[in-house]
């Protein structure tokens, strides 16, 4: 009887394997590729599936997600013999497994050095200079040799990225030292603006403060003439309304002799003839009056005619 047990105890535990190697669980965004006798069967796809235990084999597990691989730094050599470091990022994805598996030995190492080999040649028709303000061209270059180098693989290239361009440091302190002066030499033009715009808007300030200044004097010199001539034509009309004589007029002149002998430079006096005149009715007309003393400080000679009489005065100390 043992035996027997113990035969079907080993036929227990191989249907247990078998079982266990028949039913194939296979993760959502995965694929899985079986080999019957070492070829290529079918490709299983996410979920449950049943395959021939000990005849069929599981050769290769493959994630179809979105895959981010990072190369290290790769030294370039630049169209003006320049070398320079560069760091990518890969973005791809596996579209095909079975092309995966059977098409390169290893996709990630076919990948890295296709990168490092395009990249070199991208790099060599470029300057430094260029190199540093192209990135976007280089990616889309790249990306397009990639694409299509790798579609036979079974993989789609979704995006490369540069993640940095070193160049050396003897450049780099040149680029800096260069940057430096450019900044200043902004700095300095803005500078330099900024004093001739706040020297042009002083100067605007000033003419039109000027030309404000010019203008209200203009206005109240106006204003002015205009009173004056409207009081001389006050006074010229009142008199005419008056009727005034020859002795009233005289007496006026004499009121305002004080006045024109004030200052120092008053040392001539034109005299119009009719003031002398008058001044010869309003003496005779004072005469009978009783007597007058001395005017002034100088007599008054009369001319004839519509002619007129000057009078010297003598300079007040």
């Amino acid at each position: 009887m043992q035996p027997i047990i113990i035969v079907l105890i080993i036929l227990v535990v191989l249907v247990f394997i078998a079982l266990i190697k028949t039913i194939q669980v296979i993760p959502q965004a995965s694929a899985a590729i079986v080999e019957r006798f070492g070829r290529y069967t079918r490709t299983l796809n996410a979920g449950l599936n049943i395959v021939v235990p000990f005849i069929d084999s599981i050769r290769n597990r493959i994630d179809l997600r979105e895959q981010v691989v990072p190369f290290p730094p790769q030294p370039v050599i630049t169209q003006d013999n320049l070398v320079v470091n560069i760091d990518t990022v890969i973005y791809y994805q596996v579209t095909d497994a079975r092309a995966a598996t059977y098409e390169v030995a290893s996709y990630i190492q076919a990948i890295e050095q296709l990168t490092v080999t395009t990249l070199r040649n991208i790099i060599g028709g470029m300057d430094l200079e260029r190199t540093l303000t192209s990135r976007e061209e280089i990616n889309a270059a790249l990306r397009g040799v990639l694409d299509e180098a790798t579609g036979k693989w079974g993989i789609r290239v979704n995006r490369v990225e540069l993640k940095a361009i070193e160049p050396p440091t003897s450049i780099q302190d040149s680029m800096e030292k260069q940057m430096r002066a450019d900044r200043d030499k902004r700095a300095a033009i803005l500078t330099a603006e900024g004093i001739r715009q706040s020297a042009i808007l002083t100067a605007e300030g000033e003419k039109q403060s000027a030309i404000l200044r010019a203008e209200g004097e203009a206005k109240a010199a106006a204003l002015r003439a205009e009173g004056e001539a409207q009081a001389i034509r006050t006074v010229f009309e009142s008199i005419h309304a008056g009727d005034a004589d020859e002795k009233l007029l005289a007496y006026q002149y004499l009121q305002m002799l004080p006045k024109i002998a004030e200052g120092d430079a008053n040392k001539l006096w034109i005299v119009p003839s009719e003031i002398g005149d008058a001044l010869k009715g309003l003496s005779g007309a004072m005469g009978n009056m009783g007597p007058m003393g001395g005017m002034g400080g100088g007599s008054a000679k009369s001319g004839g005619g519509n002619g007129a009489e000057r009078r010297e005065q003598p300079p007040i100390d």
